[in-house]
């Protein structure tokens, strides 16, 4: 299998930038990508299986690898939810795969959101990992617009081995993530 081209990336430019600005002795001193995990949250689900159903099917079209179902953990009588029933599913991408998904949503999917400003710099927790959400899933182009039943949003995590925020964005504004400016 080919190497992926952000991988490629990372290992010839990227870490040799990272340890000119932060100084670091080692390669393997330097921050990389450790995962990413999209998620859906469907609460209409309990009310019609056939939306998860399309929602795993899609998912699993855009990051090439099979979902799993997330249940809920507490009954909320508002939302008609019950403990245990099915509210969406998740994708956790390790490895090649992970860079193939990062280098598809960098270069394709995310230019194809409208009125699209950059994403959120303040977006990093305390130990360097970043979050954001997607408001549909048609920016992506394994999705074909005719078969949707629903659009729906989904919240993607980058987690790193940064130690913290400045690590961590620095990282990613290398590996070609679009942030707005301040």
């Amino acid at each position: 299998m080919k190497t992926p081209r952000l991988l490629e990336k990372y290992r010839n430019e990227i870490i040799l930038e990272m340890m000119k600005k932060f100084g670091y002795k080692n390669k393997l001193a330097v921050p990389r990508l450790e995962k990413v995990v999209v998620n859906v949250g469907l609460g209409e689900a309990t009310q019609d299986i056939k939306l998860l159903e399309a929602a795993q099917r899609e998912v699993a079209m855009i990051t090439g690898q099979k979902t799993v179902v997330t249940k809920a953990k507490k009954a909320i009588a508002n939302f008609k939810i019950r403990r245990g029933s099915a509210i969406g599913c998740k994708v956790t991408l390790r490895r090649a795969m992970m860079y193939e998904f990062l280098d598809r949503l960098i270069a394709v999917a995310i230019p194809r959101i409208r009125d699209f400003r950059g994403l959120s710099p303040d977006s990093f927790d305390r130990s360097g990992n970043y979050s954001f959400g997607l408001n549909e899933q048609l920016i992506f182009p394994e999705v074909d617009v005719d078969k949707v039943v629903k659009t729906y949003g989904m919240d993607i995590t980058v987690v790193t081995t940064a130690k913290d925020k400045p690590e961590a964005f620095e990282l990613l504004r290398l590996a070609g993530f679009p942030f707005a400016k301040k």
